[in-house]
């Protein structure tokens, strides 16, 4: 699933621009799809109510092109979505809906407080659960574009495959631009694995039901690890020589270990004493900027949505949401993130020197960090894999 909303997404993709012979019009490709669809078992009768005389929609490349996990900087992002109209807001449907979220959340065993973060996040607490892109039209227009069809093929026909179920209707079906839908901004593979019919009335109604929306969210979450005995994790203090190759969340290690590395609680206390616990430390802003000792769940978290932005958004709108402290810093202020087209020069620029950035699109994702951290590491700089304005200019200078 993906949010922004959680969450979450540079020019406009022209459609009008004739197709390369290499590629089929969007008509062509169409026919395509329903030969496909047909042959999974979908009904004429709902390919003809999604397909018939639809369009590409443009805006919607746009926004892919342009996510704020990727544009953004840490501190906007946290400003934008965990500040205190939200918290506050959250604080009030947590009470407001704590008879059904506590029954829910035993069942499941998920903490409420975080059943309610992933709401805000995605859906400002069911305020956009409606939706204002028509979900067959969003994904069939991902599907058709190069950067990621084959995902984006595969929702849209497990879409269609739930509006023949009769859980909703074409017109009903909307969410946003990626094709994420309801509360909980389930994408339907998603929501054909985990949507749960909670009040048994013989559909899944994630848009409009409450229940359902809750129950698929504590189902999806539990059924992907989480274990709510446990934290998603903690802000750190790290020592002045701090080696930032470790800073990653491919590298994991025990408490004691990080505590041996000279790694504390804010404030300057121990870490806690849990041999069997292993922990990654994330640096969201870079070398400058806060850190984290996050655990499996926040693993579970990035399930939901890969962005350590949202993961550590959902983290900190939870704990605020009953009472605990805000972090105590979103890294520098000012300055800002890599607009789409730099995030493309980056990458054109890192792939010419031999570095794998997994693809030259402008979105700076795990792999290009990956070899921003190469980078860095030939270049003698601190490795900490973070896109901004600065590192462009020391790449665009070469090693």
């Amino acid at each position: 699933m993906r949010a922004i909303l959680p969450i979450l997404i540079v020019a406009l993709f022209a459609y009008t621009v004739p197709a390369q012979a290499s590629e089929p019009t969007f008509s062509d490709w169409l026919v395509d799809l329903r030969k496909d669809a047909q042959a999974k078992g979908i009904s004429a009768k709902t390919l003809d109510a999604a397909l018939t005389d639809l369009k590409p929609i443009p805006r919607v490349i746009e926004l892919d092109r342009r996510q704020p996990e990727f544009t953004w900087t840490f501190r906007k992002y946290m400003e934008k979505l965990v500040n205190q109209a939200r918290i506050n807001k959250g604080k009030k449907k947590l009470a407001e809906n704590a008879k059904l979220l506590n029954e829910i959340g035993q069942k499941y065993g998920i903490h409420p407080r975080f059943l309610v973060a992933f709401w805000g996040l995605e859906t400002d607490y069911g305020r956009l659960a409606e939706g204002y892109f028509p979900t067959i039209a969003a994904l069939a227009t991902l599907a058709h574009d190069g950067r990621r069809s084959k995902f984006f093929r595969e929702q849209l026909l497990t879409a269609l495959k739930i509006i023949d179920q009769g859980h909703i209707s074409v017109e009903r079906m909307k969410g946003s631009w990626a094709g994420a839908m309801g509360h909980f901004q389930f994408i339907p593979t998603t929501f054909d694995a985990y949507a749960t019919d909670y009040d048994g009335d013989g559909k899944i109604d994630i848009w409009g039901n409450q229940a359902d929306a809750y129950a698929s969210a504590a189902n999806f979450l539990t059924k992907s690890g989480w274990k709510d005995e446990e934290i998603w994790g903690r802000e750190v203090v790290l020592p002045k020589d701090f080696d930032f190759n470790m800073a990653s969340m491919k590298v994991k290690k025990s408490l004691k270990d990080w505590q041996d590395l000279g790694v504390r609680k804010v404030g300057g206390g121990n870490l806690p004493a849990k041999e069997d616990m292993k922990a990654s430390i994330v640096a969201p802003a870079g070398a400058h900027g806060p850190a984290f000792l996050v655990y499996k769940n926040f693993r579970t978290i990035m399930v939901w949505n890969r962005s350590i932005f949202y993961a550590l958004g959902v983290g900190q709108l939870a704990d605020r949401l009953v009472g605990r402290p805000a972090f105590t810093t979103l890294g520098p202020k000012g300055g800002r993130g890599l607009t789409h087209a730099e995030g493309k020069n980056l990458q054109q620029r890192l792939t010419a020197m031999g570095f794998d950035t997994g693809g030259v699109d402008g979105v700076v994702g795990p792999k290009s960090r990956e070899a921003i951290r190469d980078f860095q590491r030939k270049a003698g700089l601190i490795p900490d894999g973070h896109p901004s304005l600065e590192l462009l200019e020391q790449v665009q200078k070469g090693l």
